[in-house]
């Protein structure tokens, strides 16, 4: 297997690397993070014009046709910014769904728009008590003459408020935790009967709780096949998951760079504490893990291509359980090696840590996907 990026690719990273340099500073950041909308159109347009946002799309649809290795370098690049824009929603997602099991009108009307930067999308898909199980839906679409009514509840909706459209899963057939039944929708997040409640989370970007009550949609709102669904969003969780091994491993490099810096300029007892050998042995223990953590989110980024969906979970659990268990560790590390000051708000350390904690747990954590590797 050739591990090195191509010419693209690097072009891709550096590009990325100046513009987060330049333009995403960590104040201004944190006081985007805070206020109402939760990001910038601005950046989010900047993206969009640096090809971001169409990386991964078709080119028939204004896309770039790249894959999950080329969402990796560029989420590597991207993740000591803490870019809290919803670039993995919208177009790794969300944008993936739509190329997957969408029909031509649907891609017409979608794609093009999130990559001109022109759309924000969001994935509703998990619900109260599901526990990361992807069969678990108990929001209802009941079918009537002109399409289909929805009702039912999703919990943790990243950018669901900010989104201009929901991609929503309900079920159509089948009890709650059967695999089939479930079908896929396009809704209107200001459509009636939506209500949303939009809130910050603790790594600075923003979910929302989404309620469907009596939301009528049409025949074209429908995303593939009725009841055959739970496939495509497997698929596109996967991506998703892949996506943030790569950004993962972007964290893990600017803690340990920051980490070691500290060790060399710090002093204690007359010199600085980097000369200290125990600190040297857990420093190369976080660059170890650190690496181990890359060789996985390879892994997860070439093993997301696989057509056989026994071989895709294999991998992307995998890459998911092993990554989580060195960010633990880096971020741990890294806190503890900074002291009293790892835990501040005022510096990025403690930031990146929330981040990959945060990272940890979506779409399942470490021991959720242990058992699932396990079980597969």
């Amino acid at each position: 297997m050739d591990f090195d990026t191509t010419d693209l690719q690097r072009q891709l990273r550096d590009t990325l690397q100046r513009y987060v340099a330049k333009e995403y500073a960590f104040d201004p950041r944190r006081r985007l993070a805070q206020s109402e909308a939760g990001h910038s159109r601005e950046h989010w347009q900047a993206f969009a014009d640096l090809g971001l946002l169409a990386l991964t799309l078709p080119e028939a649809y204004g896309g770039l046709g790249g894959d999950a290795i080329d969402t990796m370098v560029a989420m590597e690049a991207l993740a000591p910014a803490l870019v809290i824009e919803p670039y993995v929603a919208t177009a790794v997602i969300c944008g993936g769904l739509i190329d997957d099991a969408g029909s031509d009108a649907q891609k017409a009307a979608l794609l093009p728009a999130v990559a001109a930067g022109e759309l924000v999308l969001a994935f509703a898909h998990f619900e109260a008590g599901s526990r990361w199980e992807r069969s678990h839906v108990a929001t209802r679409a009941r079918a009537e003459a002109a399409g289909f009514v929805l009702d039912g509840a999703k919990t943790v909706v990243h950018a669901g408020a900010e989104a201009d459209r929901l991609l929503v899963s309900a079920r159509s057939a089948g009890a709650v935790g059967d695999a089939s039944g479930i079908s896929l929708f396009v809704v209107d997040r200001a459509a009636p009967g939506v209500a949303v409640r939009g809130y910050p989370t603790q790594d600075g970007s923003r979910a929302a709780e989404i309620a469907l009550t009596g939301v009528r949609v049409g025949v074209d709102a429908l995303v593939g096949e009725a009841g055959g669904a739970l496939p495509a969003i497997e698929r596109a969780i996967d991506r998703g998951i892949a996506a943030l091994c790569g950004e993962a491993v972007g964290l893990m490099a600017a803690l340990n760079a920051a980490t070691l810096e500290y060790l060399k300029t710090r002093e204690q007892f007359g010199g600085p504490i980097g000369r200290f050998q125990a600190l040297q042995h857990r420093m190369v223990d976080m660059f170890i893990a650190a690496e181990e953590a890359r060789s996985m989110a390879i892994l997860a980024g070439v093993g997301v291509r696989a057509a056989d969906p026994a071989e895709r979970r294999r991998a992307v659990s995998m890459a998911k359980a092993r990554i989580g268990q060195c960010a633990r560790l880096v971020g741990q590390q890294a806190v503890q090696l900074h002291g009293g000051m790892g835990v501040t708000d005022d510096l990025v350390v403690s930031h990146w840590f929330k981040r990959l904690t945060a990272i940890d747990l979506m779409f399942g954590d470490a021991d959720h996907h242990l058992a699932r590797f396990s079980d597969l």
